[in-house]
């Protein structure tokens, strides 16, 4: 007990001490002013875009950066941005971009020099390569004349209007001499989009106001805050309280916490996630050597086949995600990508049937023993896996004590391995130390990155270095097909062959999809009066694929004296909210922080 009341007290601690930045910005007076305080429950990785891979941070790059296209706010297809017109050669290898007239924020034009020099960057220095490296893969050439930009490819490459670097101001960057160690703590930041960054304090916040040069022309609100919290509790709460205005990427339980506050929109929509189960099959490095500790039985694949037949995505989308998720039967691409979902029907769908599973087992040759757990088929090794999740994540906990329960109806025996973000990364990602792994990706509206996770390519060499991998998958078939609709230009063409990778990976099963989260939001009504989601209507407002959302934000302007966001007054009230969801979450006898997720659920 008293070790538990020394946690508690330090949980009490850190989040006061977490806190206090969020203080820092209650202070100011900002009457007059329209602001909107966002709360995340992960912090920015780095201000630095060549660095930066967590969700938050390619947000607020995405606020901060124009890109040479953007997601259309209504179809998702590429839409112009710094580059205002494009072409191709016919054979599909050269694109020409005309770069806009546009200003970064300290006044010097935006040229097609800067958008070269990026591109260049991250092709030639291997730090710089840490975000989005492989979007510049099969880059030739890039060279600027004016305000054309030409990119020459080595091969076709059908995703080249959706490339997710962020443009950067060469004048202001090419000074810096180590891209590995410079953070871009300096403000305010020199940008071209809809907002400038104007201050960040590590694990607390980011700053930004409206860019009023922006070439759309300026945003409707004066200021964004960014304000990180560890706990959801905590950030719920001062979600009610009114000390930030907006939070999104919310677990159902923290969603459902909002229901019934009359001040509080709740915004429940498709999302752009897929989570998904990843299987060692046999982990190799690019050399083909085998690394790790996988359970061989994994690589038989009858036994990834029983393994789908034992889940029942159902009771999980119901019980450990509270209905609010999609069940997966098939795609990794979330449904909300129309064009590139794909999702089994007849005898391809491998549906819920434990007897089917138990019979597939029994006849590869996986018999049970006297305490019900199956062995491999010489008897010398019994069927039980490790399960790898995130520490302090309830809701992987839950899936985990239900997969537990499945796993076992087919004599097969599941621990709980729980592991820190960067422990976890290594050993699914690296070092093959692993069994079966909670995984995830928030797909962006062209799938080719996710898809990409998959190559052989993306497994780590000998010394463990690069890779990338979500599934130390390499299968000759899976990769002539991303070839094949890489060189595609037909959308539905190309459609219908990301169609047949997803298949290929689907009756493989390097990774077993389980479902697709709704994306979960909330937001003060008295404090934010329109916003308009990616895509418009029924998509999401914070995470999403664009800036869109925060660019068509409104808001009431602060008033003098006011409380509440962005209107000064009090700490009082921030303090108290901190503390008191520690004192909720002990009270109900447990004790529960709720840290950042770790990578899988932080990637683009």
């Amino acid at each position: 007990m008293k070790k538990w009341l020394a946690r508690l007290s330090a949980l009490s601690v850190a989040l006061v001490i977490a806190g206090q930045g969020q203080m820092a910005l209650a202070q100011e007076p900002a009457a007059g002013k329209k602001i909107v305080r966002v709360g995340a429950t992960q912090a920015v990785d780095s201000m630095n875009p060549f660095l930066a891979v967590r969700l938050i941070s390619t947000s607020v790059h995405r606020w901060m950066f124009g890109y040479l296209t953007v997601p259309d706010s209504k179809t998702l297809k590429p839409s112009p941005d710094l580059a205002e017109s494009w072409t191709s050669s016919p054979d599909g290898l050269t694109w020409t971009f005309k770069i806009r007239q546009a200003k970064w924020s300290d006044g010097k034009p935006v040229t097609a020099d800067d958008a070269a020099w990026t591109f260049n960057k991250i092709m030639t220095d291997e730090a710089a390569k840490t975000a989005n490296g492989p979007a510049v893969e099969n880059f030739e050439s890039v060279t600027a004349a004016g305000q054309d930009l030409t990119i020459k490819l080595k091969a076709p490459q059908a995703s080249m209007l959706e490339n997710p670097i962020p443009i950067m101001p060469k004048h202001v960057w090419e000074g810096v001499t180590d891209i590995a160690k410079f953070e871009a703590e300096q403000y305010p930041a020199v940008s071209s989009g809809p907002f400038i960054a104007t201050e960040h304090k590590k694990d607390q916040y980011v700053k930004l106001k409206a860019n009023p040069d922006y070439w759309r022309g300026k945003p409707k609100i004066d200021e964004l805050q960014v304000i990180f919290y560890d706990n959801p509790a905590a950030a719920i709460i001062g979600l009610k309280k009114g000390d930030i205005d907006l939070i999104g990427r919310l677990a159902p339980s923290d969603f459902q916490a909002l229901a019934g506050d009359a001040n509080i929109e709740q915004w429940n929509k498709q999302g752009r996630r897929a989570a998904y189960l990843q299987i060692n099959h046999g982990a190799t490095t690019t050399d083909d050597k085998p690394v790790g500790d996988g359970h061989p039985a994994l690589k038989d694949p009858k036994v990834r086949t029983a393994l789908h037949h034992a889940i029942d995505k159902a009771k999980l989308v119901a019980e450990v995600q509270n209905g609010l998720a999609k069940p997966a039967d098939g795609s990794i691409v979330p449904p909300m990508y129309t064009d590139f979902f794909w999702e089994a029907a007849g005898e391809e769908k491998i549906s819920y049937d434990p007897a089917v599973a138990n019979k597939i087992l029994e006849e590869a040759g996986y018999k049970k023993g006297a305490d019900g757990v199956r062995t491999m088929p010489d008897g010398k090794k019994k069927l039980e896996f490790r399960f790898s999740i995130h520490t302090d994540t309830p809701v992987e906990d839950k899936l985990a004590e239900y997969l537990t329960g499945f796993f076992k109806e087919i004599g097969i025996t599941l621990t709980t391995n729980r592991l820190d973000s960067s422990k976890f990364t290594e050993e699914t990602g690296v070092t093959g130390l692993f069994d079966i792994a909670i995984s995830g990706w928030s797909v962006n509206p062209d799938p080719e990155e996710v898809l990409a996770t998959h190559l052989c390519s993306r497994r780590p060499n000998a010394a463990g270095e690069g890779g990338g991998t979500e599934s130390f998958y390499c299968n000759p078939d899976f990769e002539k097909l991303y070839q094949e609709q890489l060189k595609e230009l037909d959308r539905p063409k190309r459609a219908e062959i990301i169609k047949q990778m997803q298949k290929k990976l689907y009756t493989d099963a390097p990774v077993i999809a389980i479902y697709y989260p709704n994306d979960l939001e909330g937001y003060r009504k008295g404090t934010i009066t329109s916003v308009t989601s990616i895509p418009e209507g029924d998509g999401i407002i914070y995470g999403g694929s664009s800036y869109w959302p925060f660019y068509t934000l409104d808001a009431k302007a602060t008033a003098a004296g006011g409380s509440g966001s962005g209107a000064g007054g009090s700490n009082t009230g921030l303090i108290i909210g901190i503390v008191a969801a520690v004192v909720v979450v002990g009270g109900v006898g447990f004790f529960l922080v709720r840290r950042r997720k770790g990578v899988a659920d932080e990637r683009e």
